[in-house]
């Protein structure tokens, strides 16, 4: 069983074995308010304001903040929607949030709005965020804001176990949902890309993306970071451009078998 001073170990190794620019997120889904860790912060209450999920996730990995988010803290209807802390509107359903704006037609949108990833309505009440260095909670998830040389490790880490490629949905909205609802109602790792939210008022960097891994999978990943670490797919790394670079031993036997290198 993962404790949390395994979790806040897998934390500072994650930072140091990617070179993280920001924190990697404990996320926990709350399903009622005595979840909500002692000396969390609440944005409506505390700031005086309401924030999009995305800027309270930012707060949490940029300056180290323990943030809980309810229905009246939000202020993006997306995760709202996403987490399942309210009904969508037939508006949405209908697909008014991205029609007329970036889809052809209403029916487009709607397309999008019915394929929304959700949570059941109710389970939940909202989301808590902090470092997973100094995590006073056991996440559902361990979400990672990183570049693509970052994701390509991740991605490695992940396969070790089983080497099945991962399959998810991408799309350029809600990043927020797209990196957190797949990844707790399948179980699975998910990728996600920042959307117009998460970089323009967030400061979600064009250089990144987003990583998610299951609690479940957690001690998996990083086992895998720990074998292709030590076979040499690691930061920082050399790079080189030269003709015929050297090739793993088994990829040059296939090339070989192949009949095109001798």
């Amino acid at each position: 069983m993962i404790g949390l001073s395994d979790l806040h170990g897998y934390g500072k190794e994650l930072e140091e074995r990617l070179r993280l620019k920001t924190f990697p997120l404990a996320v926990k889904f709350l399903t009622k308010e005595e979840d909500i860790p002692e000396g969390a912060k609440r944005p409506k209450r505390d700031l005086g304001y309401h924030l999009s999920a995305c800027q309270g996730f930012s707060m949490s990995r940029r300056e180290g903040v323990l943030l809980a988010q309810l229905k009246e803290d939000m202020w993006c209807p997306e995760p709202v929607i996403g987490y399942g802390l309210g009904e969508p509107p037939e508006y949405f359903l209908e697909g008014h949030n991205r029609f007329p704006l970036d889809v052809e037609t209403l029916e487009a949108g709607s397309n999008y709005a019915r394929e929304f990833p959700c949570l059941e309505v109710g389970k939940y009440i909202g989301v808590v965020s902090a470092p997973l260095t100094t995590t006073s909670f056991e996440p559902d998830l361990v979400v990672i804001y990183c570049d693509s040389a970052q994701l390509s490790l991740l991605l490695l880490g992940r396969e070790y176990k089983e080497g099945y490629s991962l399959k998810c949905s991408l799309s350029s909205h809600a990043a927020c949902v797209y990196a957190l609802v797949p990844a707790l109602r399948d179980g699975e790792c998910q990728v996600a890309i920042p959307c117009r939210g998460d970089r323009y008022v967030a400061k979600a960097g064009d250089d990144e993306m987003i990583f998610t891994v299951p609690k479940a999978r957690l001690e998996d990943l990083m086992a895998g970071l720990r074998h292709v670490g030590s076979s040499g797919s690691k930061l920082p790394r050399e790079y080189e451009l030269s003709s015929e670079p050297v090739m793993p031993e088994g990829y040059e036997e296939i090339a070989k078998m192949m009949g095109y290198t001798t």
